[in-house]
């Protein structure tokens, strides 16, 4: 009996031995037939995907071209005013170098004026004083003569000049009319003059 176990012992291990190499060869041809076909359905499906992503990116890429060539149409239209805009800069940096040497120049001529001025009311005023001396040193009857001729408001400047007793004394030799003329102009200018 012992030997029968042995003998079924050694067909059920030759059994499982070719099941499992029958198995072994089920799973290689599976594998060897089915790798490449799973191969071609991966690569089939991915250019069919691109062919579509072709198909959908030709309008992508058309308004690609368009958003570009609207871009660069700005980039020019940009440098354009920049460039107008450098000039502008560059004529008002010149206008202004120009505008700063005339105002040298007219500060220049102000302050030569003013110098001007206030040596012609320097001399001026030496002028009057001299001739009002004049007038005082004379007889009170001749400069009461050459006053009957003057302007009143002019006449009326020199006499204010005047010492009192000289104004006085020239004031009494004019015709009435002449002297209230003149009186009323020195009275006006009083007058005008504010009072503390």
């Amino acid at each position: 009996m012992k030997r029968k176990k042995s003998g079924t012992a050694g067909r059920g291990g030759a059994l499982l031995l070719i099941s499992v190499f029958m198995i072994g060869s089920a799973v290689i041809r599976i594998a060897l037939e089915a790798g490449p076909a799973l191969a071609r359905g991966a690569v089939e499906e991915p250019v069919s995907d691109l062919a579509r992503k072709d198909e959908r990116a030709t309008p992508a890429a058309a308004d690609l071209h368009a958003l570009l060539a609207t871009l660069r149409q700005r980039e020019q239209d940009l440098e354009q005013r920049e460039s107008r805009v450098m000039e502008r800069m560059r004529a008002l940096e010149i206008a202004e170098v120009a505008i700063d040497r005339k105002l040298a120049e007219l500060t220049q001529a102000e302050e030569a004026l003013r110098e001007a001025v206030a040596t012609a009311s320097v001399a001026a005023e030496n002028d009057l004083s001299k001739l009002t001396e004049v007038y005082e040193k004379m007889k009170p009857k001749e400069s009461a003569a050459l006053f009957e001729e003057m302007d009143a408001t002019f006449a009326a400047g020199f006499l204010a000049r005047m010492r009192p007793e000289a104004a006085a004394d020239i004031m009494a030799g004019l015709s009435p009319k002449v002297a209230y003329t003149i009186s009323v102009v020195l009275a006006g200018r009083n007058a005008n003059v504010p009072t503390e």
